[in-house]
């Protein structure tokens, strides 16, 4: 294992890095930035060469997904809103048991589904009260 600049080696000298490998704070073996020429690019074999099986190699973790509920509710939220209110609550459930991504859409498929709902309620009420206004203007006339 190659120590770096200014930790101590097991002998209690301070240990220091080795001509020409870049600084590596992991300690990996992998340098950072781009590759020197004739050296291979971020892990992988150079030209020519057979992988070396047993070497550390840097796994992306498994994705965990986006939540589909999530998707509808924004979905439904901008075409048929109470559709949305309702599928980002159910979205938000799942979410919580699995821990897949998309909370975020969902709560704005919630919130955006809630908002336009409301508006349409204010909507109708204002046309209920003026259709009443208008019949009761004429009946006085």
């Amino acid at each position: 294992m190659t120590q770096q600049p200014g930790w101590a080696s097991p002998q209690g000298q301070p240990a220091q890095q080795q001509p020409g490998q870049p600084y590596d704070p992991a300690g990996q073996g992998y340098g950072y930035g781009q590759p020197q020429y004739g050296q291979p690019a971020y892990g992988q074999p150079a030209y020519g060469q057979q992988p070396a099986y047993g070497q550390p190699m840097y796994m992306y973790p498994p994705s965990r997904g986006t939540n589909t509920m999530a998707i509808v509710a924004l979905v439904l939220a901008l075409t048929i809103a109470p559709g949305g209110i309702i599928c980002g609550f159910i979205a938000r459930k799942q979410i919580r048991e699995t821990g897949e991504e998309g909370d975020g859409m969902a709560l704005a498929g919630l919130i955006i589904g809630a908002v336009v709902t409301g508006l349409f309620a204010l909507y109708i009420l204002f046309y209920v009260v003026m259709m009443i206004v208008m019949f009761a203007s004429v009946g006085l006339s």
